[in-house]
């Protein structure tokens, strides 16, 4: 594979790392030789092969068997039960946590996947076992309530998959954080899965989990607190911060990027414009011309931001706590069409200096590590709903360790 590609971006040749299967180098020698990039032609370009299309049929899924209704893929080395790609995520995730098969995780997952959580890297299948049976005994009546998944690639190279859910559960069982406190919580859970030969080998996965301890009604800094006197580490590994061009030390300024204003087959040049020209640039001024004005966005801790006013303050709060901070496109790919609309799934990560006041507590002047995944629905041109969700709990672990 090719370490370094040359992209033209307005009248500007952008050189980045190329960043494949997840545009991610794993940290083990297993791990990057499994990866194969992706390039536009392995985005699907339309939603045929689609969660819509999925429950198009008036069920659920998930029991027992495929829907009678969906499109056939090609899955050479899946399970012969399964027809496409969304039906395996979705029946696996189902068997797994709803029907408590977590020993379906051992022909599910490779032996020596890597699955990067909100707060560390976790080796090997035997700890994502152990950690689902946990999370299973803190909340018995678990649910996972699907909103999307993002895919592309095929069973050639891999395929990517981005899945949006909605976590429903009753705490009755000891967690982390804490005795039961019989209480019921809901928060989004974002997970970005890299599959090939019915296993997942590469795992990006963000809970919004100070929600969760907030919900639990658990002291979320003192929980943080807790963590962190334990050892609890949130540092990136070298597959972050590979995907965009690198703010220069200093007194150098970051590149202009031009923002397309028109999206045809490919909206990859928009999402990485827009991104680096708000973050990086801090041209918060160009909310207006990459979001609609109706723009809703759903945010880590239950934030819901409506219109582009409500959700620039929002990132002014973070650049005012981060004043230095460095945004990075780590991971991206797509489904749709300039007629029907694309969904865009974003991996992305952010370093800075905790340096202003802000909702972190006094400034620490520590190095911080933000990651997240984002969806975007790009309509006419726009952002019309966008869902983020980050490591917040992993942000406090590192302002107050």
């Amino acid at each position: 594979m090719s370490e370094q590609s040359g992209k033209v971006v307005g009248k500007q040749a952008v050189v980045h790392e190329e960043m494949p299967a997840g545009r991610g180098r794993a940290e083990t020698k297993q791990g990057r030789s499994r990866f194969r990039p992706l390039s536009p032609e392995h985005m699907p370009r339309d939603y045929t092969i689609s969660l819509d299309a999925y429950r198009r049929g008036g069920t659920d899924a998930f029991i027992g068997r495929s829907p009678d209704h969906l499109v056939k893929q090609r899955l050479t080395g899946f399970e012969p039960q399964y027809v496409n790609i969304i039906d395996y995520i979705i029946r696996i995730t189902h068997q797994i946590w709803e029907e408590k098969d977590i020993g379906y995780i051992y022909d599910t997952y490779s032996h020596d996947c890597l699955v990067w959580d909100d707060l560390a890297l976790q080796v090997g299948r035997d700890k994502i076992v152990a950690d689902t049976t946990s999370l299973n005994n803190a909340f018995p009546d678990i649910r996972i309530v699907a909103e999307d998944v993002v895919w592309a690639g095929d069973d050639a190279i891999g395929f990517h998959t981005s899945h949006r859910s909605q976590i429903i559960g009753t705490n009755t069982g000891f967690s982390r954080y804490g005795a039961p406190t019989g209480r019921r919580v809901q928060f989004l859970c974002m997970a970005n899965c890299v599959a090939r030969d019915n296993e997942i080998f590469y795992e990006h996965v963000v809970y919004d989990t100070a929600e969760v301890v907030r919900q639990l009604g658990f002291d979320v800094v003192e929980t943080a607190k807790r963590a962190a006197s334990s050892g609890a580490t949130t540092g990136l590994p070298r597959d972050f911060l590979g995907g965009e061009p690198k703010r220069t030390v200093g007194q150098g300024k970051p590149e202009k990027m031009a923002v397309p204003t028109e999206i045809r087959d490919n909206p990859e040049e928009f999402v990485r414009a827009a991104l680096h020209t708000m973050w990086n640039r801090r041209n918060l001024g160009a909310l207006d011309q990459v979001y609609h004005p109706g723009i809703v966005s759903q945010q880590t801790g239950s934030r819901i931001f409506r219109g582009t006013g409500q959700l620039r303050s929002f990132m002014l709060s973070q650049l005012a706590m981060f004043p230095d901070v460095l945004y990075s496109v780590d991971d991206l790919y797509w489904m749709g069409n300039a007629q029907e609309g694309f969904v865009v799934a974003i991996r992305w990560s952010m370093t800075g200096t905790h340096r202003g006041l802000g909702r972190y507590g006094e400034p620490t002047g520590r190095e911080v590590n933000i990651w997240g995944i984002t969806h975007w629905l790009i309509e006419g041109n726009r952002v019309t709903k966008e869902w983020t969700t980050f490591n917040e709990f992993g942000v406090l672990i590192q302002v107050l360790r």
